[in-house]
């Protein structure tokens, strides 16, 4: 990845090491590696697909919105300075990426595609990244949630999908967007009860939503790989010094 990034030196000879650290990788690409940026972003870029899709509802602006980030982390890499995981980094340029073209194109509203429907016909065409796709007979309702998801604020949409729908702790998700940890809850907490209402019709005679994909059902299970230790003030999507 080189477009718009900075000038990369000379090559280091046998690349970065077998095993190397993300911490590694990202050194290794301040110093000149050619290959060290494109390790790092292969390593982690199925999840970054991933929350960029469902926050931005629609795979062209996701795709542009993770093409975004990237350019910036690479731009930006000489900035880090080690004091959350790399992971934590990647994912709060590529979210702050995503809600910056979600305000601009508020006034703008699109329908999203459905999983694994690829307008080229080449999965991944734009990120390497390949979303499952859902059952047939879940596609209506899946669209139904994808559309009220849609219509929730930015800032909601953006805690509920890292949240509920990418499963990580609400500790990791306050850094990755850079707020307190009751805000994560608070915006988690009005997107479901709005999305209870934008979903109600959904409803049968009990008080669950029938057949309605595991949207804000949460995970388990916290993501492997994504950890910090210490939250970082914001200063600029693609910076995390202070």
């Amino acid at each position: 990845m080189g477009r718009g990034g900075r000038t990369p030196g000379p090559a280091t000879g046998d690349g970065p090491p077998a095993g190397a650290s993300d911490l590694d990788l990202l050194r290794a690409h301040v110093a000149g590696d050619r290959d060290a940026f494109t390790e790092l972003f292969h390593r982690h870029r199925d999840r970054l697909w991933a929350v960029a899709l469902r926050t931005v509802g629609d795979r062209e602006e996701a795709a542009d919105a993770l093409q975004d980030a990237l350019l910036s982390a690479h731009r930006a890499a000489a900035r880090f300075r080690g004091d959350s995981a790399v992971t934590t980094w990647l994912h709060r340029i590529v979210v702050n990426a995503c809600l910056d073209r979600m305000r601009r194109r508020q006034a703008h509203a699109t329908v999203p595609l459905p999983d694994g429907v690829h307008t080229d016909g080449e999965p991944g065409r734009h990120t390497g990244g390949v979303e499952p796709a859902a059952p047939a007979h879940d596609h209506d309702t899946a669209l139904v949630v994808r559309q009220a998801l849609a219509q929730l604020p930015a800032e909601q949409r953006a805690a509920l999908v890292l949240v509920d729908v990418q499963g990580y702790p609400v500790a990791e998700v306050a850094r990755i967007l850079d707020v307190a940890e009751g805000t994560v809850k608070s915006r988690c907490a009005r997107g479901r009860a709005r999305l209870a209402v934008l979903l109600g019709h959904l409803r049968t005679g009990s008080d669950k939503i029938a057949d309605v994909p595991r949207v804000t059902g949460g995970n388990p299970r916290p993501p492997e790989g994504v950890g910090s230790t210490s939250g970082l003030p914001r200063r600029d999507a693609s910076q995390e010094e202070t």
